[in-house]
């Protein structure tokens, strides 16, 4: 299993519509290196849930549920999407804030590739925030 990272502006998609819908399409990503990691995501696998925007925090854990698979909604097969489904809203949020604070997260992808929309998380970081494995 592996862990990731995906934000979302939450006007646009939060934790909880997630949670409303019950599973969605992880769809509007563009960034070739995002694209990269989305191809690596496999069923089973667990994503930290980030609002972007003026939140700016790590509210919640979701699970990938479907293989990557193009966009049915973009006409460009490199375009693709995941399909994924709520686990849990986290006790507390973790702000971006604490993450640059903390040098347990020095050199993660989050703080130095701060656009990137999705991304790996290592083992270390996804227990400090989400606790579980």
């Amino acid at each position: 299993m592996a862990y990731w990272l995906l934000k979302t502006e939450p006007g646009e998609f939060s934790y909880d519509d997630l949670v409303r819908l019950g599973r969605d399409r992880w769809d509007g990503v563009r960034n070739n290196a995002a694209l990269k990691n989305m191809r690596a995501m496999h069923p089973g696998d667990l994503a930290l849930f980030y609002h972007t925007g003026d939140q700016r925090q790590v509210v919640a854990v979701c699970r990938i549920v479907s293989e990557p698979y193009p966009d049915p909604n973009a006409g460009d097969p490199r375009w693709i999407v995941v399909d994924v489904e709520p686990v849990r809203q986290l006790p507390e949020p973790v702000t971006l804030a604490q993450i640059k604070a903390d040098p347990a997260f020095a050199g993660w992808d989050l703080i130095r590739q701060s656009r990137l929309s999705v991304m790996p998380v290592p083992d270390p970081i996804w227990h400090r925030i989400a606790g579980e494995g």
